[in-house]
């Protein structure tokens, strides 16, 4: 897909493709070079989205019974799986990602969740009756109306449909609002619900600007917001939220810690943060970024880090060998630049990498780099970096492993290591967090995912992911022998 021979620049409103009357450059992160000119969607597109949300066939699909929803999701996870292949190279293209991994996230995951969302809510039933002190209460779910979605660039298919499934499932019409810099993939769901036969206005794609997503956020016709991204954006969204109150599910940054316990096998936990802390050049939010190792094994597990952090194939995301790729925008590449100079400033060591990797003079490449003898307090531990960095700070005990992963503003996510299963479990439920993995970390679709503190409010993935998309209405009445 190339500038020259497709025609990128569209929006999905009403069911239907129009051109985008303004535009925005996607750059291919390996090359730094145009990619494609994507759709920049405008205040007044936004209006037309939102008010085909609200047409008469967005309505009809609030009120389907839940198995019409269930078969027409099943077409549409069916669709989107014969796009998978395609659609993952097109993402590595625009943010960098090795494609073994967008096979996997951008190819394979976005039709597993609608077929998991669509099974789920046929079994179902949408009313539910309850005896009552006096009568019998009818509890019904409804869906909750129309959903601004705002997602980011890391992971653009897995974190756009964490917000689309449930919420289709649910009932409800979603304008999904996809970053610009990957605006290009996100016209996978497009295609895809045409071809399904998703009823037009159900779901619109609107790519934009942080106005055009603070303005979908605020607009009056919108009953529920749904936002991943920086923790930055998530407080101003939460704030206009609570001013007009209207729900919103918000999941947000981390910087997680890897307990590694003093009995954990330095090969096995090496080799489990390779996926657990680098994955995604380093751009996910979840990541193991902060290593808390033990003071008597501190050198041990720095230098077997700094080998895998240096072992680690760097390349063309396109290359199937590739294990880190460049990351999604010059801007970002030069911000952990800066947080790599600002730990060292702060007194940490620089193991392995810390610059630009040789070689790689075009694109948006950062060596994987290892911070040594990193304070807890120091920035570089404190603020989420989003780049391919990890620093390592020494603790002494159990309980001052716990205490240093819980000191951190965030909350989303970390991972504890240990060869006795039941140890690090006990850890794990003392650490303040969504999400622990006991020596590895990987979501489950069936469970739910989301912070505490400044990592977000509510919860994706699982049964619970569709609470957010239902009000339940209670009907108290009467039974005829009570009349």
């Amino acid at each position: 897909m190339t500038a020259s021979t497709v025609d990128t620049a569209r929006l999905f409103i009403g069911g239907s493709f129009r051109p985008a009357v303004q535009t925005s450059a996607v750059v291919e992160a390996a090359t730094g070079e145009l990619l494609a000119q994507g759709p920049r969607a405008t205040r007044a597109d936004v209006d037309d989205a939102v008010t085909a949300a609200r047409s008469a066939e967005a309505l009809a699909w609030r009120t389907a019974p839940p198995a019409e929803r269930q078969a027409v999701l099943t077409h549409f996870a069916a669709a989107l799986a014969s796009r998978g292949e395609d659609t993952a190279t097109l993402v590595s293209r625009e943010n960098g990602m090795p494609i073994t991994l967008s096979r996997q996230v951008n190819g394979v995951f976005p039709a597993a969740l609608i077929g998991y969302y669509a099974k789920l809510v046929g079994r179902l039933d949408t009313e539910e009756v309850r005896p009552a002190l006096v009568g019998e209460t009818v509890v019904r779910r409804e869906a909750v109306g129309v959903v601004a979605a705002i997602t980011p660039w890391n992971y653009p298919q897995a974190l756009a449909v964490m917000k689309i499934a449930p919420a289709l499932a649910a009932g409800c019409s979603v304008v999904l609002k996809p970053a610009l810099e990957t605006s290009l993939d996100a016209m996978a769901f497009a295609e895809a619900a045409v071809e399904a036969g998703l009823p037009a206005g159900v779901l619109a794609v609107v790519p934009g600007d942080a106005d055009v997503g603070a303005y979908l956020v605020g607009h009056p016709e919108v009953d529920k917001v749904s936002f991943t991204g920086s923790t930055a954006a998530g407080r101003a969204i939460g704030a206009e939220c609570g001013r007009l109150i209207r729900p919103v599910t918000l999941e947000l940054g981390g910087k997680s810690a890897a307990v590694v316990l003093d009995d954990a096998d330095v090969h096995t936990t090496v080799e489990g943060l390779r996926s657990a802390s680098f994955v995604n050049n380093g751009q996910t939010c979840h990541l193991s970024s902060r290593i808390l190792v033990p003071t008597a094994r501190y050198a041990e597990f720095v230098d077997a880090i700094a080998a895998l952090a240096a072992g680690l194939r760097i390349g063309d995301p396109l290359d199937e060998d590739t294990e880190i790729g460049p990351l999604a925008s010059e801007r970002q590449r030069d911000r952990v630049l800066d947080y790599i100079r600002v730990g060292r400033e702060s007194g940490a060591e620089v193991v392995v990498g810390g610059g630009v990797p040789a070689g790689r003079p075009r694109g948006w490449f950062v060596e994987p780099t290892v911070l040594a003898g990193v304070d807890n307090s120091s920035r570089v531990a404190r603020e989420e970096i989003f780049g391919p960095v990890l620093t390592v700070t020494g603790y002494d005990d159990d309980a001052d492993a716990i205490r240093l992963a819980n000191d951190s503003e965030y909350g989303l996510a970390g991972t504890v290591w240990s060869q006795d299963v039941d140890r690090a479990t006990t850890v794990a439920r003392a650490i303040h967090t969504g999400t622990v993995g006991v020596n590895h970390y990987q979501l489950d679709i069936r469970s739910p995912f989301g912070g505490v503190k400044s990592s977000g409010i509510g919860r994706e993935l699982g049964p619970e992911g569709l609470n957010a998309y239902w009000s339940y209405k209670s009907i108290y009445r009467l039974t005829s022998e009570e009349e």
